[in-house]
């Protein structure tokens, strides 16, 4: 036998060896990585799912970042894992926001809009951070074919406010100290020192639950 195949062969033989030291991926740790949120509940019913909720508002710098990121993690989530984008709504300016976010859910355009809402507000500059109007508002949307009445409408209705409400009270319960957030089926709060950081323990925390549901 040549020098050649020998080394193929030790090769072969050792991979399984070098799989095994290969170092586990390091555990999470409460209050580092994650923290128990003391009242759990999902934000929606979980219907068999994993959800994972983002609290972002189009107002934060940090969401506007985050997005580009955001997005391309939430393309390659599994079919059980459900990912619910919840606008901040903290008062003021930022619920002026989540409305016009629901809003646009409610007309059907909000994910075609999600990415340009950011782009308008901190690139472009094309609408105030602060005391924005349903007038603009509705300009903004009317590029997704969307009528002025048709949104100032569907902004002052009782099904947006409704909506807003749900969003305040997941806020207050999960103890969102700010945006973006990610919680996981309404039990875990992620933590990271990056963005990066915090996707890796949100998927981990996915693996967590998916686990556990398993088990039950």
């Amino acid at each position: 036998m040549t020098l050649m195949p020998r080394l193929m062969l030790l090769l072969l033989a050792l991979a399984p060896l070098s799989a095994l030291a290969a170092p586990a991926a390091a555990p999470l740790v409460e209050g580092e990585d994650y923290e128990v949120i003391a009242s759990p509940g999902p934000f929606a019913p979980l219907a068999g799912k994993v959800e994972v909720v983002e609290m972002f508002g189009y107002t934060c710098p940090h969401c506007a970042h985050f997005e580009p990121t955001l997005e391309a993690w939430a393309k390659k989530l599994p079919k059980d894992v459900r990912f619910t984008p919840v606008p901040a709504a903290f008062g003021g300016y930022w619920d002026s926001y989540a409305r016009a976010y629901y809003a646009a859910e409610q007309l059907g355009v909000a994910k075609r809009s999600h990415a340009a809402m950011f782009k308008a507000l901190h690139e472009d500059k094309a609408l105030p951070m602060q005391n924005v109007s349903p007038e603009e508002l509705a300009g903004f949307y009317a590029v997704y074919g969307v009528s002025k009445d048709a949104y100032t409408t569907a902004l002052k209705s009782p099904a947006v406010e409704q909506k807003v409400k749900a969003a305040r009270d997941f806020a207050q319960r999960t103890r969102v100290p700010g945006t973006p957030a990610l919680i996981v089926n309404g039990r875990y709060l992620v933590k990271g020192d990056s963005f990066d950081d915090m996707l890796r323990n949100t998927d981990a925390l996915i693996a967590r639950e998916r686990a556990g549901a398993k088990a039950r």
